[in-house]
């Protein structure tokens, strides 16, 4: 009896690990972070070969122009960033605490706006393959705006379009898409520029998550990161009716749960639901698009020893160090997902997901004999030699 009773128990927590919201939450976030480092890489590749292209029209013609590549956009962290973000979190977590009832029509707007924006780049890809065939490419002046392409307008259009129907509806789906623009964005245009920055970064978040989950409701006697999380903010549309007393659409404007997370319903459990932190993609996904960036750059060194007449190294093996990192992203964030289970309280997801990535990969490192490279100055070039050993 006792062993049927128990194997029903198993059955059930592996029923409930499996629903439909839980999968939900494993696929998207990790094709985010796929498809956020690869667009990263392919910015910059593209960048890489505009800058060869700009410096061949300099030889050709002896007139140097300015280059405005995406790069010039990329935020790359160091060291003091590194340590000071979790502290920066830190303080705009309290901010949002104590002062979100006065301050949540200024949070909901900047929310509408960075959104808009990451959410036109993330479908920027879309629209470009839409319009091709009727577009010539050439850009359209708008004055001190600058000038945009067909698909970039169009982009913006629909991202436009999406923020102001969640404004006006709430709907969950459009937060979550709002909320993807926001990761793939942050994985694309922040980098990590070392192994050492990146573990002084997922390090102090680690330490970040578990403290403002785990023991700030000891002294703030709630928990300040389900709080803040989970808080909906009051409607500007409705507050401005308000203001000038137009009662009909103050009670046809819902609440809106800024998107700061991504939401999934359960098909199975009516009113259940998976909630994953922002911060719980786009932190792990910095780092697999750093190990991305240095797997290419390791091919190219391949292929250019390849050209010089040197055979590769052995030690070379078929798993790259992205793969390793998706490995332990997934095997993380299942083990972050049967803790919640079986605690049956909210779980600080990085005490799990940097472990899992951090670790193999720098065994991984250590091993293939990278590790002191990855650590300080992984992309600088070096000239090899057709008359080193190897």
């Amino acid at each position: 009896m006792f062993q049927q009773f128990l194997n029903e128990l198993v059955i059930l927590r592996a029923y409930s690990i499996m629903d439909s919201s839980r999968v939900s939450t494993f696929l998207i976030s990790i094709l985010l972070i796929v498809y956020g480092s690869f667009r990263s890489l392919n910015m910059e590749q593209e960048a890489r070969e505009r800058e060869k292209e700009r410096e061949k029209s300099v030889g050709l013609t002896g007139i140097a122009t300015n280059s405005s590549s995406a790069e010039n956009r990329v935020q790359t962290l160091d060291t003091m960033q590194a340590l000071c973000l979790p502290l920066g979190a830190s303080v705009s977590l309290l901010v949002m605490f104590f002062f979100f009832d006065s301050m949540q029509m200024l949070f909901a707007i900047c929310t509408a706006i960075i959104a808009t924006v990451a959410l036109a780049f993330l479908l920027l890809p879309m629209c470009q393959y839409i319009i091709r065939p009727c577009s010539d490419g050439n850009k359209i002046s708008f004055g001190v705006c600058g000038r945009f392409t067909g698909a970039e307008l169009l982009s913006f259009s629909l991202a436009l379009f999406i923020v102001c129907i969640w404004v006006l509806t709430g709907h969950w789906l459009l937060m979550d898409a709002m909320g993807m623009g926001l990761c793939v964005a942050l994985i694309a245009f922040v980098r990590l520029p070392s192994l050492k920055v990146s573990t002084l970064l997922l390090t102090g978040l680690l330490i970040y998550d578990v403290f403002w989950v785990f023991f700030s409701s000891y002294i703030f006697n709630t928990n300040v990161m389900v709080k803040v999380a989970t808080r909906p903010a009051e409607n500007p549309v409705g507050i401005v009716a308000r203001k000038l007393h137009l009662g009909g659409i103050v009670k046809e404007a819902p609440k809106l749960s800024l998107p700061g997370k991504l939401v999934f319903p359960s098909l199975q459990n009516s009113g259940h639901f998976s909630m994953l932190g922002l911060g719980d993609i786009v932190m792990p996904g910095l780092l697999l698009c750093f190990v991305l960036r240095y797997d290419a750059y390791k091919k190219s060194q391949l292929l250019h020893l390849g050209e010089t007449g040197l055979p590769p190294p052995r030690h070379l093996s078929k798993v790259s160090y992205f793969h390793c990192s998706l490995i332990g992203y997934f095997l993380g964030l299942l083990t972050a997902t049967v803790s919640a289970e079986v605690f049956k309280a909210a779980q600080p997801a990085l005490l799990y997901l940097v472990p899992f990535t951090l670790l193999p990969l720098l065994t991984m490192a250590y091993l293939k004999g990278d590790l002191r490279r990855m650590w300080s100055e992984p992309f600088i070039v070096h000239s090899p030699s057709k008359h080193l050993e190897v």
